[in-house]
């Protein structure tokens, strides 16, 4: 239930708080008063979209807040566990009350609330349809929607049938999808071999090289080597000659060797010249040692012809294959690891074909059952809707009125493989015929409410009528009030109306009133009680305050309710 809707800044209105009451409230007002400014404030409530311009001139951001009164057990719905969480006390119990509000700003963005904490649209709209249903003015108009129709229905038919529903269109939807993926199957089977050959190609030119990052830096190194081959071999075969030459005369052993035999008389006369002469003897042994080493390197330089071109070509294949596969050796890697598992799975195409043609007929089969008992629940619903709305319609001044749910088979689709046909007879006599040919403006505002209030408020507490009186007068206008209040013997109800039928028997009563200052306009909202109702209702009857006869009439409709 609705306890308190505050409104700040709204289109005309400054500030505005309501307090409706636990039945019936009347909200009345001028035509272009703003009483649709309460509706839109609701709307914004439930996630709604705001409209551009709805900050009031002057204003830096619209807010609006509503209290409700939260229902046993709402947030234990599994759908609401995660805002359960985030609005509940420190002892993790909810409140007994909940808040939700949102701002928007000049700029037309906005921002939602739960419980004073940042909360989504989606989140406001999970919460308040469950907490109000909303009808706007030309909600009738949606009736003659075949869609429409087929979720009043469902809706009738209970949480059973709504859940039947659901998982319907789950079926469906794997069903579309695996005739979606075997679709694609059977169109890539002409190409199939020439994909495999294209796959084992590139597969095939990627392992020859069997790249890695350790072998391509090793080539790098040994090309850079190779391309330097003549000056390695120039230092290290004339180190060789200088140390020690081929011919056997000269060169840097045989000096040393010259002043080893030199020291080698005066051996073991002077115990520092001995020292000498053995780093001597060890520095031409390593000098023999190291001449050796320069030709072995020298010769070994020699006996690589044609290494630097085949290093060049390998290397050659690493850049055409980065090019080609993604810049770098790991990307090269990495297309060749996809290959496989598509040519793998190509390969057992016609496995795969088999494995989903067969899930195919599971889902399918599983779709149509759902679908056969969805239709099975629908006609069983249909002449109980029917029945319960001419039964409505008998209450709001069209007695004899005949109304039937027809349903035809269809193709199955997400909601099902029905269709679904309102007929309304408006008059006894009369064949009944589909309701967007046989009602008029106000029949089906009427045809509106008796759906409404047996299949369309689902488990809301709270109703929210804007002016779904058009169209209707007179006693009709008192009948579809006293309907109103039936409704409100078991839940709160909120009217928008124009007509003083109704608002007479409303237990709470707000006037909406448009006053301009100068040059500015402003829209307030004030409860009436007592002799401002009278007043009010003088007023929608078309009369000026001291019409004697228009102030009795009105006492009289207040008397009667």
């Amino acid at each position: 239930m609705l306890l308190e809707l505050r409104i700040e800044n709204l289109l005309l209105i400054e500030r505005a708080e309501l307090r409706p009451g636990a039945d019936l409230t009347a909200i009345t007002g001028e035509t272009g008063a703003g009483k649709t400014v309460l509706a839109h404030a609701l709307d914004l409530l439930l996630g709604g979209k705001a409209r551009s311009g709805i900050v009031r001139p002057g204003a830096r951001e619209a807010y609006v807040e509503g209290v409700f009164e939260l229902p046993h057990g709402l947030l234990d719905e599994p759908e609401l566990a995660e805002l359960r969480e985030r609005v509940a006390e420190l002892d993790g119990e909810v409140p007994p009350e909940l808040v939700l509000a949102r701002r928007v700003n000049a700029e037309g963005r906005t921002r939602a609330f739960v419980q004073g904490r940042s909360a989504t649209a989606a989140d406001l709209q999970a919460l308040g349809a469950r907490l109000v249903a909303f009808f706007g003015q030309h909600e009738h108009r949606k009736l003659t929607l075949a869609s429409a129709q087929l979720d009043l229905l469902d809706g009738f038919g209970g949480r059973d049938q709504l859940a039947l529903r659901g998982r319907l269109g789950d079926a469906y939807a794997r069903a579309r999808d695996l005739r979606r993926e075997l679709e694609e199957l059977r169109a890539r089977a002409g190409t199939r071999d020439r994909d495999l050959d294209l796959l084992a190609f590139e597969i095939e030119e990627i392992e020859a090289l069997d790249p890695s990052e350790t072998d391509k830096e090793g080539l790098l190194a040994e090309r850079g080597r190779l391309r330097a081959l003549d000056g390695l071999l120039a230092a290290a075969a004339g180190g060789a000659e200088a140390i020690a030459p081929e011919s056997g005369e000269g060169g840097a052993v045989a000096l040393l060797a010259e002043a080893e035999r030199v020291a080698q008389p005066v051996a073991g006369v002077d115990a520092e010249l001995d020292a000498l002469a053995e780093r001597l003897a060890a520095l031409r042994l390593e000098a023999e040692d190291l001449g050796a080493e320069l030709r072995r390197y020298a010769d070994s330089l020699e006996g690589e012809p044609g290494r630097l071109q085949e290093v060049e070509e390998r290397l050659e294949l690493y850049d055409r294959l980065e090019r080609k596969h993604g810049g770098s050796v790991t990307a090269v890697l990495e297309h060749a690891e996809r290959c496989r598992v598509e040519r793998d799975r190509l390969a057992q195409a016609e496995v795969e074909t088999e494995r989903i043609e067969a899930a195919l007929g599971k889902a399918s089969g599983e779709r149509d059952e759902l679908a056969a008992k969805l239709g099975a629940a629908r006609r069983k619903a249909a002449p109980r809707l029917a029945k319960r709305v001419r039964e409505e319609l008998a209450a709001l001044a069209m007695e004899g009125a005949s109304f039937e749910v027809a349903l035809e088979p269809r193709d199955v689709g997400p909601t099902g493989a029905d269709a679904v046909e309102f007929l309304l007879g408006p008059n006894p006599g009369v064949p009944a015929a589909p309701i967007r040919e046989a009602a008029s403006g106000g029949e089906l505002s009427r045809v509106m409410l008796a759906l409404m209030t047996v299949a369309g408020a689902g488990e809301s507490r709270t109703l929210v009528f804007d002016e779904v009186d058009a169209g209707v007068g007179g006693q009709t206008a008192r009948a579809v009030g006293e309907r109103l209040r039936v409704l409100a013997e078991a839940r709160q109800v909120l009217c928008i109306t124009h007509l003083p039928q109704i608002a007479s028997l409303a237990g709470a009563h707000f006037r909406i009133e448009k006053s301009a200052a100068g040059r500015t306009t402003h829209t307030t909202v004030e409860p009436l009680e007592g002799d401002g109702v009278v007043e009010e209702l003088v007023r929608m009857l078309g009369a000026d305050a001291g019409d004697g006869a228009a102030r009795k009439h009105a006492e009289e409709l207040i008397a009667a309710a």
